[in-house]
């Protein structure tokens, strides 16, 4: 399928125009900038089975290594070397293709993954440990679980559950009736009991990590995300992620999560699996229709979480952003933030979810505003109106020179048609002020 672009399809806020630097890309997913202004990819390789880093060249994309464990989740210069995130791993690569491997065995075969490397002011790398499951119970949603049949969930600290198990279909035995109890943060067919104590784990679910430069004294920094995708600190320092919300799926759905834009602070716990949004998950407005009202799967809270900074509408799938820091492009200090869109009816309990997401959004910190900064003027992605414009924004970066980068992920194939996304279909955008 040849993706059409076309700018007029476009929405931009006053002031701004946009044009395309790269397309025909497989699912790109992250960028950074050198300190030369060279424009570095990330691919996260669910395509071919294989993460790729690229660097951005007059003739077009140059390989600098492959190989890399899918999905490659995010790329970052630092200190003239590329830090990647893949499955499980983060590699350190030398922009001559040599490359170490200096964290390795995270928590990353369930539904999320490690994510995206930043760095702050005291050397440290900093990432995202998405969670196993959806909310806190494997299940037959999770297509991992033949293949990894003991993961599940680690709470980063002691904890003591309220006892409350799941029944689903055995998945091991095919052609069979046979139920299965399930508990949380236990594998599938494991059931727990009330007041179970569950031990932390400096390898947490749904945790923001911390290591020095080379991977070493890796630890906990705080937990609670379900799936902490972007992450970067802000000019005074300040820890912030995009944090994606409980889908209706799974032993243990739940309906209305909102996504969250999050600040993170040293030792806080955020509330998955038992919060979303800063709410408790027996709110009412968190039942799904056909489905029982979601409770607590813990005995007691470590903490009442922080209400986020900003929220996003349900399965709005909030995930790179950037600061700008730069007069010239706008007011300094508001944040914009790459909006994937929905995987529904997959996430959605067979709802479709119109107007959310395919998007890019800013968020005033002081005002806690949110403007509509980018979209298609159908308010729809571009694969639905066979239109030209932005079809699943994924990351931000502010380049050198009063320009923003958008990496568009590409589409998505049709619904019942099979899992995963159409080659040659990702876009680099860029824009700039008038």
């Amino acid at each position: 399928m040849k993706r059409m672009i076309n700018t007029d399809d476009l929405q931009l806020l006053p002031g701004y125009t946009i044009e395309v630097v790269e397309k025909d890309l497989n699912t790109p997913i992250s960028i950074d900038i050198t300190d030369k202004n060279e424009i570095i990819i990330g691919d996260a390789g669910i395509l071919s089975g294989s993460g790729k880093v690229f660097i951005l060249t007059s003739s077009g994309p140059k390989l600098i290594a492959e190989g890399f464990n899918p999905p490659l989740t995010g790329i970052t210069y630092y200190n003239k070397n590329i830090y990647v995130a893949h499955r499980g791993t983060i590699t350190r690569l030398g922009l001559d293709g040599g490359r170490k491997d200096i964290l390795t065995g995270l928590p990353s075969f369930g539904d999320h993954h490690n994510n995206r490397v930043v760095f702050g002011a005291d050397g440290k790398m900093y990432f995202g440990q998405g969670t196993a499951t959806n909310s806190g119970v494997v299940g037959e949603d999770n297509h991992w679980l033949k293949k990894f049949p003991f993961f599940h969930d680690f709470p980063g600290a002691t904890i003591s559950l309220t006892g409350q198990n799941f029944q689903t279909k055995n998945v091991f035995a095919e052609g069979s009736r046979e139920k299965i109890w399930t508990g949380s943060f236990s594998p599938f067919g494991v059931p727990v009991y009330p007041n179970e104590y569950i031990k932390g784990a400096v390898k947490a679910s749904g945790s923001i990590l911390r290591a020095n430069e080379d991977g070493s004294q890796l630890e906990l920094f705080a937990w609670g995300l379900r799936n902490p995708f972007g992450l970067k600190f802000d000019r005074f320092q300040r820890l912030f992620c995009t944090n994606h919300g409980i889908d209706v799926r799974g032993s243990r759905p739940v309906a209305e999560s909102p996504d969250e834009f999050q600040w993170v602070r040293k030792g806080v716990w955020y509330g998955w699996p038992d919060f979303s949004g800063g709410e408790p998950i027996t709110n009412p407005k968190f039942k799904p229709l056909g489905h029982q009202q979601p409770q607590f799967l813990l005995a007691k809270h470590p903490m009442t979480p922080p209400k986020p900074v900003a929220t996003f509408r349900p399965h709005s799938a909030i995930m790179g952003f950037d600061f700008n820091i730069d007069p010239v492009f706008g007011e300094v200090d508001e944040v914009y933030l790459a909006e994937f869109g929905s995987e529904a009816p997959e996430t959605t309990g067979g709802k479709k979810t119109p107007g959310v997401g395919h998007r890019v959004s800013k968020v005033n910190l002081s005002t806690g505003k949110m403007t509509n900064f980018l979209m298609n003027k159908s308010g729809k992605p571009a694969s639905e109106t066979r239109g030209g414009g932005i079809e699943r924004p994924i990351d931000i970066v502010f380049g050198k020179q009063h320009e923003m980068y958008i990496v568009d992920f590409g589409f998505r194939k049709p619904f019942g048609t099979g899992e995963g996304y159409l080659p040659d279909t990702g876009v680099i955008w860029k824009v700039s002020r008038d």
